[in-house]
């Protein structure tokens, strides 16, 4: 159970709902529910009583309040203690996620960061590529996890996670077209995609709409302009059966009877998260989180910097004192 998983059930069970407590947290509501519902998961019982008023702890989840509390309250002061210790100031790393992202990427970073930097507070925001790197360049952001990599040198950025792709489908009708390794994408023709608009990330739109062109698959008419793809609208579009979604191994969000995921047969779908920072920024604390999420992961494959062209540099005081940092 994380820091970050604790704040979450205590704002939800002050506030009394999950909207408010989203509000409070500066999160998105599924973001929030998703981490209450893995919660409840990690403890195999009910922690929440939910209904048309709002949601109150059940008999266990208030012993688990009671605990929480006193473990945050713990935790807080020893951040205070060791910030007067250290000298430093309280300072606020602003980044951007994307709605969906491996569970494990950003927790184990920021705990970290946290004991690397505890002066530091982040504020977390969900918003599409296309959002971040428009924060990102008026100074809104310090460091946006994009699903397409930035053109030019005004960034620096460096690839943390590829996720193979598979799909989403009613349970009928993923029996029907499923082999031993998987859902060939051309099998998936006739159905219809439940996409995303092209203005949150153009470069990636592109990208996974030629591959479905290439398997004769038709994307269909573009989505409205500010309509997030959020898992409640993928699960409730494909129960139906007449329409399939794609989504990452291991989704953290909690399926329905109805539908089921399979890969792809051979991986035609491969989604990129880079991580992408001002490439004049100095800050140590985002140095800290960058060189975290470099750090090793499971991923299918982590290509090399290109010929003729330096590894993106980590803002701050990343690089070893015992080398310097590559020369762009």
């Amino acid at each position: 159970m994380e820091i970050r998983a604790m704040r979450a059930f205590v704002a939800v069970a002050e506030e009394g709902g999950l909207s408010a407590a989203a509000r409070r947290l500066h999160i998105s509501q599924p973001a929030l529910s998703q981490t209450v519902s893995a919660l409840e998961r990690e403890f195999g019982t009910l922690l929440l009583t939910r209904s048309s008023t709002g949601v109150r702890p059940t008999e266990t989840g208030r012993t688990l309040l009671a605990e929480v509390r006193a473990v945050l309250a713990r935790y807080d002061q020893a951040l205070a203690v060791m910030t007067a210790r250290t000298g430093e100031n309280t300072t606020t790393l602003r980044i951007g996620i994307p709605l969906e992202l491996p569970a494990d990427l950003l927790s184990k970073a920021l705990l970290d960061l946290a004991a690397a930097c505890p002066g530091t507070r982040v504020q977390a925001r969900h918003l599409s590529t296309s959002a971040q790197l428009a924060e990102l360049r008026a100074g809104d952001l310090h460091l946006g996890l994009l699903r397409e990599r930035p053109p030019g040198r005004e960034f620096d950025a460096m690839l943390v996670v590829e996720e193979r792709l598979g799909v989403l489908l009613a349970a009928e009708r993923a029996a029907e077209l499923a082999g031993p390794d998987g859902i060939r994408l051309d099998a998936l023709n006739g159905l219809d995609w439940v996409g995303f608009a092209r203005s949150g990330s153009p470069a990636w739109y592109d990208e996974l709409t030629a591959v479905l062109r290439s398997h004769g698959i038709d994307p269909g008419a573009p989505v409205p302009e500010g309509q997030p793809l959020i898992a409640e609208v993928k699960l409730a579009s494909v129960s139906a059966g007449h329409a399939f979604t794609l989504a990452p191994p291991g989704w953290s969000q909690p399926l329905p009877d109805a539908v089921t995921w399979f890969p792809l047969a051979g991986h035609p779908l491969v989604r990129r998260t880079w991580a992408v920072w001002h490439a004049g920024s100095h800050r140590r604390d985002l140095g800290h989180l960058v060189a975290a999420l470099d750090r090793p992961r499971a991923r299918p494959h982590r290509p090399p910097p290109s010929s003729g062209s330096a590894a993106p540099r980590s803002p701050g005081t990343c690089w070893s004192t015992t080398e310097p940092p590559p020369a762009r």
